[in-house]
């Protein structure tokens, strides 16, 4: 059974949770931008939670539905159509054989993610469906959908309609929003002044953010400790000999304006990172939209851990209550 694209949308792709284990080969890990929400929407309609489903920005796809089916819709406030008729987010519906889904204008957030029972069953790409353009692995051809794709479905077990996650049990970016930073290897490299004032100073998302990074300004230069630049790291301060990136790395060029890599970021070069954010918030930047403000929050790996342990009990207490 299958699902027909009459309209992409701005921009939507098919994700899972992603392919680790290839990093270190230069191949993100990919995946959906915004995993809380993904998983949601598959819990929502009975998938495993890192079944594959569709990754929508900002402007939602037209599908018409080859067979009946179960769909859920999570991430970014843009409510849901079927025929024409409204539905509601963060809950599972039904949509009949030969209907079309469609949806109204976004309300908030960047990133809705799509599920219908069954799961997208495009072909894998080392262990992943999702979509990686520059690496041309997984989704249609390793590209975002387009109209006229033909979208394979994986066999549905009954699940009924109804199920849905209360609002008290979602999550998203509050405003502004808080990103917690733990400090990293070349934290070092900042004087004093220009650690605390990275903090204190209020951000907005550039409008340079994507699957690739997320760019941020507003905030003042960075000072570097003065040094003896070492062979192979060029004269500015911000450049260092090759490192690697580790997933959620803030890199300054020229000490400028921080950019957050994300899930198709590449896994070295030389700039210096000055720590990463969280992985508890890295979801919330995928629901960033350009100019939105921002904060960084400086944690330690104490922190970091409760608030990763915490992210994990949502998740728990949302299997509990959906059954």
């Amino acid at each position: 059974m299958t699902l027909k694209i009459l309209s992409p949308g701005l921009s939507t792709s098919i994700q899972d949770l992603g392919r680790p284990g290839y990093f270190h080969l230069g191949i993100p890990i990919g995946g959906a931008m915004d995993r809380f929400a993904l998983r949601c929407a598959n819990m929502l309609v009975g998938n495993p939670e890192g079944a594959a489903g569709f990754e929508v920005i900002f402007m939602g796809p037209d599908i018409e539905f080859g067979r009946d089916a179960l769909v859920a819709v999570t991430g970014a406030e843009l409510p849901p159509k079927v025929d024409g008729e409204p539905q509601s987010t963060w809950t599972a519906f039904p949509v009949k054989e030969g209907q079309t889904l469609s949806f109204d204008f976004l309300k908030s957030g960047a990133r809705a993610y799509i599920a219908v029972n069954g799961g997208i069953d495009t072909p894998p790409a080392l262990g992943s469906r999702s979509t990686y353009p520059i690496g041309a692995l997984g989704g249609i051809e390793g590209r975002a959908v387009q109209a006229g794709d033909i979208i394979p479905l994986g066999e549905a077990d009954a699940f009924e309609p109804g199920l849905s996650v209360p609002k008290s049990m979602r999550r998203g970016p509050g405003t502004p929003a808080e990103l917690r930073v733990l400090p990293g290897l070349y934290w070092h490299r900042l004087t004093e002044g220009a650690q605390a004032g990275f903090f204190a100073d209020d951000w907005s998302v550039a409008p340079e953010a994507d699957r690739m990074g997320y760019r941020f300004k507003g905030g003042s230069a960075l000072e570097f400790v003065d040094r003896e630049q070492p062979f192979g790291a060029g004269a500015d301060p911000s450049n260092i000999v090759d490192g690697c990136y580790s997933y959620g790395s803030i890199q300054v060029p020229g000490g400028l304006e921080p950019i957050v890599l994300h899930r198709d970021a590449v896994s070295g070069g030389g700039y210096f990172t000055l720590g990463a954010i969280i992985s508890a918030d890295m979801d919330l930047i995928g629901q960033l939209q350009p100019h939105t403000p921002v904060k960084f929050i400086q944690v330690d790996m104490d922190q970091a851990l409760a608030a990763r342990n915490e992210r994990k009990n949502m998740l728990g207490d949302i299997r509990v209550h959906l059954g």
